[in-house]
């Protein structure tokens, strides 16, 4: 039912995780997909597995905005933007420095919001587009560690529903996507840290589980559809049922 036959996609921190997920059913749903990301190697492993012609890649560093305006010049225009780049980082608050901040909101926030500005200025950004943030349900469940990346992504929130307000006029949708604890690297770091036994008694939390990738790339690609035509400024949990035991 979902059909993206004719639209261009750009999603960045495509070489690994939930982005690599939606770079390659973005391509199997008929898109032409632009994919970037940090890792040379891994970027090319996602390149080969998409469908298609006309797919783009870019190895591109987007925590330097001089990076970022490099990259706008040389992409087209876009019907839907996926913000998938991001990291972790955990750090107990009495450990915190400048460098720790800036280094996680480089990534999480200040990249999305100036390559989003950068592809406006720039109008490559079509009108009737859908942009979509992936965020994490931590906004609404903080936890031990995660001072710098949940508040990068609650930034990230508040982004998605000023650009979804300004936007509108264009037609041009805006979303955000809040994923709970899904099989990728970062929960594979965790179960190297935690132990396989805590990791099964924390999944316990999860009424239908941890998520994978795919769960939240079909999600997206709903999002990047005109099936939601209707949709904007909201942020869409995707956490297995986490919240109801709040």
């Amino acid at each position: 039912m979902i059909d993206l036959t004719g639209k261009n996609i750009l999603i960045t921190g495509a070489s690994s995780g939930i982005g690599r997920e939606t770079a390659i059913l973005a391509g199997n749903l008929g898109a032409v997909v632009t994919v970037t990301g940090r890792n040379k190697n891994r970027l090319d492993e996602t390149f080969q597995r998409l469908k298609g012609k006309n797919n783009l890649q870019f190895v591109a560093d987007l925590s330097e905005e001089k990076n970022i305006v490099e990259l706008t010049g040389h992409l087209p225009e876009f019907d839907g933007i996926v913000h998938c780049a991001g990291i972790t980082s955990p750090m107990p608050v009495k450990f915190i420095r400048e460098k720790h901040l800036q280094e996680v909101f480089k990534i999480n926030y200040f990249a999305s919001v100036l390559l989003t500005g950068s592809l406006l200025s720039k109008g490559k950004i079509k009108n009737a587009s859908s942009i979509i943030f992936v965020s994490s349900v931590s906004t609404q469940l903080p936890y031990f560690g995660g001072t710098a990346y949940i508040a990068s992504k609650a930034a990230t929130e508040s982004y998605c529903k000023t650009l979804a307000f300004e936007l509108a006029p264009q037609k041009i949708r805006v979303n955000c996507i809040s994923p709970g604890l899904v099989r990728t690297a970062v929960y594979e770091e965790m179960r190297t840290g935690y132990g396989d036994e805590k990791m099964e008694e924390y999944e316990k939390k999860y009424p239908l589980g941890f998520g994978k990738p795919a769960d939240v790339a079909n999600a997206v690609v709903f999002l990047l559809s005109d099936a939601s035509g209707w949709i904007t400024g909201t942020i869409i949990n995707l956490d297995g049922g986490l919240l109801l035991g709040r």
